[in-house]
């Protein structure tokens, strides 16, 4: 990794920093690095402002930039610009969704808001950035961390509800104009990210945060003009409600108590098309760089998962009572050795009790089953409630290491307070002492923890494949524009039984899922996550093998990804590579769909496809598809058909 700090020379650079003439408060402008975006900064005592061009037209505001205290609000006095510099970052993940080298590249400027308080602002070619950075020896507590998103005419708004902060971030996106959102009846609070888009020139504009470290996560809400930040309050005392879930008997009036010396949460905007929202790495770039000075222990990958097909393997090898029990976890072990899939999940049902981590149920000898893992070359993964890990945090990692359990899932966190986001870090910091990786269910999004500590593999925060009914292929098409355009999401597909919306009837233990087998598929690689599940049955599986070679083959992370067609909302056909393979997945919603697929990124030679498309029937019966093999060229192109709620899916070696 290296950084080069330049302090700006030349004359286009010296009227990046060159303070404006005051006109409303104006007093700089900026400019990315290509110098196709400009920022006009504005400032008065008690608020700051920024207003955001493309090619000279104006895009959005983000107004009333503010800092709250117990006892004042920041900027506190007139606010002066320092000198604008570049900075260039090249680095290298230790987990890489997307792009094994990142090259950040942005103009800086630190602005001085009085009071021992800064403003660091940073513009890059695809979006903005900026961050309060204080400077006291005392704890402070803050009240709100304020601004207001201003769009300009024409923008519609697509935002995951929330009935309140106490939330699992499993809810399907809703869209519409501001003046629709701030007037909706109902679940009005909205989860961080949110996208804000533009259909007429395809403009995309994705609201984040990161590093966001002893401080709330950020929720919305609208007012119909603007966009602005909610928080919830740090509490003071909570009781246990269960064996997985809290209440908060006590609030605090701020949002945080936290350090006077500190940097706070980076507040962005990637401003880009479809296509760049797929490809854009400002959560890794602005997020802290790894805590873990050896990494090496740490391995992504694809699990084995029961739950949701309830544990109840069928196939005519099955002469075992299915269940939680050391059969049937023996017959998953034994079917993730067949397809080389990394771990086996022992989810809900494996442990005697919720609330005792360190015993295996009345069927289940829990090291027998590690011994017969060790066999296969299996590693095993333990699902936990959060509770029971606050409970014997002391103890629970170091135990699991002795016993060689390299991986937990833990649940039900539903919060993103200031105690809670703590908790994450506390957790997931004590898990890499004891090299062990977590999958976080009933989670928040992400916001940076995974990149300083990447033993943290993926989050939930995503209405997935185990919501059944409710996952369906038109909320699906939004998660790589929105939850996957921040980080990975364990969105847990694989699903055999396919079918349309409109067909749909399945439960536990023959679960279904919508859209046909070909999207399926090709989720495995339209979708981020250093944990990929593969739902189904192994019996299904068994019953489908060549889709299941197909998808226990595509790695869960990339050298490189290439966004071939896009359109937020509606499709995606991504293009990414490890090593020197290509997998090429695509999806579309409702509506069928054709596109010719250029293969000009493959190198020199020729190149074997193996290709999983939709059936002439997909369209009524979603599992019919059809497997193509052919050799292709860097030359050629590929016609490519989606039936509705349809896919493609494929590999080039």
């Amino acid at each position: 990794m290296f950084r080069i700090i330049c302090t700006v020379l030349t004359a286009a650079m010296t009227a990046i920093s060159a303070l404006a003439a005051p006109n409303n408060g104006k007093i700089t402008t900026l400019l990315s690095p290509d110098g196709k975006l400009a920022v006009d900064v504005s400032a008065s005592k008690g608020a700051f402002s920024y207003t955001v061009l493309k090619n000279g037209k104006e895009l959005f505001s983000v107004q009333d930039i503010r800092l709250v205290t117990g006892s004042e609000t920041i900027p506190a006095g007139k606010v002066k610009a320092g000198k604008t510099r570049y900075l260039r970052d090249e680095f290298h993940p230790v987990v890489p969704l997307k792009f094994s080298t990142i090259v950040d590249r942005c103009n800086e400027t630190e602005f001085s808001l009085g009071n021992d308080v800064t403003l660091l602002f940073r513009v890059m070619d695809n979006g903005v950035a900026y961050r309060f950075v204080m400077d006291r020896k005392k704890d402070v507590e803050i009240f709100d961390d304020h601004f207001a998103f201003v769009p300009a005419d024409g923008f519609k708004a697509h935002y995951q509800t929330a009935g309140s902060f106490n939330t699992s971030c499993e809810e399907p996106y809703r869209s519409g104009s501001l003046e629709e959102w701030a007037v909706a009846s109902d679940r009005r609070l909205a989860t961080i990210p949110l996208l804000i888009s533009r259909d007429s020139d395809d403009t995309q504009l994705l609201i984040g945060e990161s590093d966001v470290d002893d401080y709330p996560k950020q929720f919305f809400t609208c007012d119909g003009m603007a966009v602005l930040p909610t928080y919830p309050k740090s509490p003071l005392r909570w009781e246990p409600r269960g064996d997985r879930s809290e209440q908060i008997v006590e609030e605090a009036p701020y949002i945080a108590k936290t350090s006077g010396q500190r940097a706070f949460p980076w507040r962005w905007v990637a401003v880009t098309d479809s296509k760049g929202i797929i490809e854009q790495t400002l959560p890794a770039q602005l997020a802290r760089r790894s805590a873990i000075k050896d990494p090496s222990w740490i391995q992504p990958g694809q699990f084995s998962w029961e739950w949701w097909n309830g544990a109840t393997p069928y196939g005519p090898d099955v002469d075992f009572k299915a269940g939680c029990n050391l059969d049937t976890y023996k017959y998953f072990a034994d079917f993730a050795a067949k397809f080389g899939v990394e771990y086996i999940l022992l989810d809900e049902g494996w442990a005697v009790s919720t609330q005792d981590p360190f015993h295996g149920n009345a069927d289940l000898d829990i090291h027998a089953l590690i011994d017969y893992c060790n066999q296969k070359g299996v590693k095993i993964v333990l699902w936990l409630p959060w509770l029971t890990v606050y409970n014997h945090l002391d103890t629970i990692f170091q135990t699991y290491e002795e016993w060689g359990i390299p991986a937990v899932k833990i649940d039900f966190m539903d919060h993103a307070d200031q105690w809670m986001v703590n908790f994450y870090k506390k957790v997931t910091a004590e898990a890499a002492k004891h090299h062990i990786v977590i999958d976080w269910h009933g989670a928040f999004t992400p916001a940076g923890l995974e990149y300083e500590y990447p033993n943290l593999l993926s989050y939930e925060g995503i209405l997935g494949l185990e919501q059944m009914e409710r996952c369906k292929p038109e909320n699906t098409l939004w998660l790589p524009f929105i939850r996957n355009a921040v980080g990975a999401a364990d969105f847990t597909p694989g699903g055999m039984n396919n079918m349309q919306p409109d067909r749909y009837r399945a439960s536990r233990p023959n679960s279904g899922a919508q859209g046909t087998r070909a999207f399926q598929m090709a989720l495995y690689v339209v979708l981020e996550s250093g944990v990929q599940m593969l739902a189904d049955n192994p019996t299904r599986y068994y019953q489908n093998e060549d889709c299941t070679r197909f998808i226990a083959s595509v790695p869960t992370t990339w050298d490189e990804t290439r966004a071939i067609e896009a359109k937020a909302g509606e499709y995606v056909l991504v293009a990414k590579r490890k090593g020197n393979k290509w997998f090429i997945g695509g999806i579309t919603n409702g509506t069928e769909r054709d596109f010719t697929l250029k293969l000009d990124f493959l190198s020199p030679g020729t190149h074997k496809m193996t290709a999983f498309k939709d059936g002439l029937n997909a369209d009524y019966q979603a599992m019919h598809y059809n497997k193509v093999e052919k050799n292709v060229d860097r030359t050629q192109t590929v016609d490519i058909h989606m039936v509705r709620n349809g896919g493609w899916a494929a590999v080039v070696e």
